[in-house]
């Protein structure tokens, strides 16, 4: 038998009997019967991983035995054990490595979560290379004024507020990419961020590449034909059944400058052209994303732990958290005047 039919067939035996059961357990049991699901295994030989930088050649592809520590095209899935991270520093720090962090505080998520966001970033976000925030907003005069550590400091780029969250959510396309007009000149990396979250271990340098994604913390076990893509033909973010590769968070994206400029150029041109038809996405940016990042695969994929739910609850495989989904409040913060 070959390797692939083996891994379907052996996907197929353990992902049967849960899907059966999805009518009659607890959101909080399905969770973990998902959490059981094998990820398939790195079969690339450490020599045909594609390096972003030297220092993965270090990567210990093989020490995560328990989940997927590669793509079939190449490209290190980040997980703990895997990297040394001074060793990453160190590499970063001779490459004169810095980066831009953007983030949307708009309305309510302002007063919400900005501020903790951003302190949170200090204590464990690329703690050991020059940061610049980048802060969009509609209301400059709120944001913190934050005592920040050597080499960090924050621009405030005042944006218009839109009626819908979902305007807003798809609009940062274009504000980014205008962004790096600036983010250029200063910073060789950039990172997107959606501001409901929280920082809570290293989240460093091994997460930097030309191209950089992250695996939906609720799909990373679940079958391919589970994922949340767009099916309608109608959208410039459909995908045909059987599609796709990963299933990625937009919540958490990144690269170098002119990767992120060419991701953001190229979602939002597609938002455009939906917009003139009268579609919209299922999920808005991210079904953008992840038709954008299947077509033009990431040179890197950060596992869950670079963004993980605390609801979904423990999983074996999660072995260090780094940053956590805030408490969502939807109801107070969306479509609030």
């Amino acid at each position: 038998m070959s390797r692939h039919i083996y891994k379907s067939v052996l996907k197929f035996i353990i992902v049967a009997p849960v899907l059966l059961f999805l009518a009659y357990f607890t959101p909080s049991s399905v969770r973990y019967l998902e959490g059981l699901v094998p990820m398939d295994i790195c079969f690339l030989p450490g020599e045909k991983l594609k390096l972003d930088n030297t220092i993965d050649a270090s990567l210990k592809l093989w020490y995560r035995t328990d989940v997927q520590t590669c793509t079939e095209w190449g490209a290190p899935i980040i997980w703990e054990g895997m990297f040394e991270p001074d060793d990453y520093d160190r590499e970063h720090k001779k490459n004169h490595s810095s980066v831009a962090l953007t983030v949307f505080a708009v309305g309510r998520y302002l007063d919400v979560y900005l501020e903790t966001f951003l302190l949170s970033a200090e204590l464990h976000f690329m703690v050991a290379l020059p940061v610049t925030y980048y802060v969009f907003t509609d209301a400059p005069a709120k944001v913190p004024n934050l005592q920040l550590a050597e080499g960090r400091r924050l621009k405030v780029i005042k944006v218009q507020k839109h009626s819908r969250w979902q305007d807003v959510s798809m609009i940062r396309m274009k504000a980014v990419a205008n962004a790096i007009n600036d983010i250029r000149h200063t910073s060789s990396y950039v990172f997107c961020f959606d501001v409901d979250q929280l920082f809570v271990g290293r989240f460093g340098s091994e997460a930097l590449g030309e191209s950089v994604a992250l695996l939906h913390a609720y799909y990373y076990h679940r079958p391919r034909r589970l994922f949340s893509y767009d099916h309608n033909p109608s959208s410039t973010a459909y995908m045909k059944a059987g599609a796709g590769d990963f299933y990625y968070h937009a919540a958490v994206f990144g690269g170098t400058w002119q990767s992120v400029l060419a991701l953001t150029e190229s979602c939002y041109q597609a938002i455009l052209e939906d917009k003139s038809r009268g579609v919209e996405a299922l999920w808005h940016d991210e079904s953008h994303l992840n038709k954008y990042l299947w077509l033009h695969k990431p040179s890197r994929v950060l596992s869950p732990e670079y963004c993980w739910a605390p609801e979904i609850g423990r999983r074996g495989d999660i072995r260090v958290k780094r940053l956590l989904w805030a408490e969502k409040q939807y109801d107070r913060l969306r479509d609030a005047p």
